[in-house]
């Protein structure tokens, strides 16, 4: 089979895996955030016991939570008892976790009771801290404890490792096409992520707050903005200046990065807007004793769409007239003309399709972590740019490498060494990498690659 057959069956795959993530998250019934809120009343209910959540299940009115669980008092029989929470909202909506109604097995709470409740106990951080937890008794297998840490942690490393891939494809398309880099696309991102808020507080606004709405006007205002701020952007910085140093256009780069960080600051307001965590409850897998491993669906959901992303440029490169003239004007720009490649219009779409990337991945950081603010995207292009550099600059399957080797490297080293020093160790990385293999895991190798 093809090197594009290859993609295309895998892309098959990863799409099927992300429509059976999608439905499933789409029959999720309880809202992680809205059960946490619930459960954290019930030592409030039940002073001086300890608290095993046994089920937690919807409720008999609309956006109602219903939890069984049993309170252990020391010196009295075990109680099984039930909390019955109405929230104000669901779905998407800022103010669905705010309880507006709490009912037991002995009746509904009074409303200043039900004040008192919110004020003086789930506002405080004695509050926030007596969460009893969900039930750890999953029917799941049993691994070695060293073994379910290192599995949890590569878990937890899929979002951000799908995000710097896409940030890192991004500066591989134009690299490669042009030579240059574009520094501003950790900003591209965070514009992504200001368009995915706008999208989804539009299907808000019109009185819909179902996340996969929500989320698909998110998704499509991401990548409209990030390929309409990405062409305009590096047609003026990249497009135009035609010096044959790539140094006036990355200084020009460096402008563009400040100027978009700043017209985001006055466009979005230098408060940052957060979503709702949405599909959070999480899907236990395995355990080890106590430990269970877990996936979240939106951790799920944010890889597959970031696989599928990868995957399908990898087969738009290698199969589709676009990757053909991008290959041929990549490896020799006068042969390409010569052949009727429009120079031009071939860079503009590729700063388009880069802009595009940079702003899904924005979006992907707002799935999953709820905002970026405007200032947030600079360190997702610094690591993104590192990670371009380790897998090979100007090649796009390298650059999907290195994201992966980074986001992996940074979750890595959080989970076993101090967190303090992880980033001074990946720049020392970068260097070794210069030095020794400066084009990269699947970058050029001759002895002289191009400049970085």
């Amino acid at each position: 089979m093809s090197f594009t057959g290859r993609c295309l069956s895998v892309a098959r795959f990863a799409s099927l895996v992300l429509g059976l993530g999608l439905l499933a998250a789409c029959g999720i019934s309880i809202d992680a955030e809205q059960a946490r809120v619930c459960r954290l009343a019930l030592p409030a209910l039940n002073p001086g016991a300890v608290i095993t959540v046994e089920r937690v299940r919807e409720g008999p009115v609309a956006r109602s939570l219903r939890i069984d669980y049993v309170a252990q008092y020391p010196d009295r029989p075990v109680l099984q008892r039930f909390a019955v929470c109405q929230f104000a909202a669901e779905g998407l909506s800022p103010n669905k976790a705010e309880l507006t109604g709490l009912g037991t097995e002995e009746g509904p709470l009074s409303g200043a009771s039900l004040f008192m409740l919110k004020r003086y106990y789930l506002d405080t951080p004695e509050g926030a801290a007596g969460d009893p937890g969900s039930r750890a008794d999953a029917d799941v297998a049993e691994i070695p404890m060293a073994a379910a840490y290192w599995l949890q942690q590569v878990l937890v490393s899929m979002p951000r490792t799908a995000i710097y891939a896409l940030l890192s494809v991004a500066f591989a398309l134009v690299f490669g096409l042009s030579g240059r880099i574009n520094l501003a696309f950790g900003e591209l991102a965070a514009i992504g992520s200001a368009a995915t808020i706008a999208g989804a507080s539009i299907v808000l606004a019109s009185g819909i707050s179902a996340p996969v709405l929500g989320l698909a006007a998110g998704l499509a205002a991401s990548l409209f903005a990030g390929a309409i701020h990405s062409a305009v952007g590096g047609y003026f910085t990249i497009g135009r200046i035609t010096a044959e140093s790539p140094q006036p256009s990355l200084i020009a780069t460096v402008g563009l990065s400040l100027f978009l960080m700043e017209y985001l600051r006055l466009v979005q307001s230098p408060v940052t807007v957060w979503l709702p965590p949405i599909w959070s409850e999480a899907w236990p897998l395995l355990r080890a004793q106590d430990f269970l491993v877990s996936l979240t669906p939106i951790t799920a959901i944010t890889a597959g769409i970031g696989l599928i992303a990868a995957l399908s440029l990898l087969w738009l490169v290698q199969a589709t007239g676009f990757g053909r003239a991008w290959r041929a004007y990549s490896d020799d720009p006068r042969a390409a003309a010569l052949m009727g490649v429009d120079g031009h219009r071939l860079l503009i779409q590729t700063l388009a399709l880069a802009g595009a990337m940079a702003g899904l991945s924005g979006m992907l950081i707002v799935a999953q972590y709820g905002g970026l603010g405007f200032a947030g995207g600079f360190q997702y292009g610094l690591k993104a740019l590192i990670a371009a550099i380790i897998g090979g600059i100007g090649s796009i399957p390298g650059a999907m490498l290195g994201g992966f080797a980074v986001g992996l490297f940074e979750t890595l080293w959080s989970a076993y060494l101090p967190i303090e020093v992880r980033d001074m160790a990946l720049y020392a990385a970068l260097v070794i990498f210069l030095i020794f293999r400066p084009g990269g895991l699947l970058g050029f190798q001759d002895p002289t690659p191009r400049p970085v």
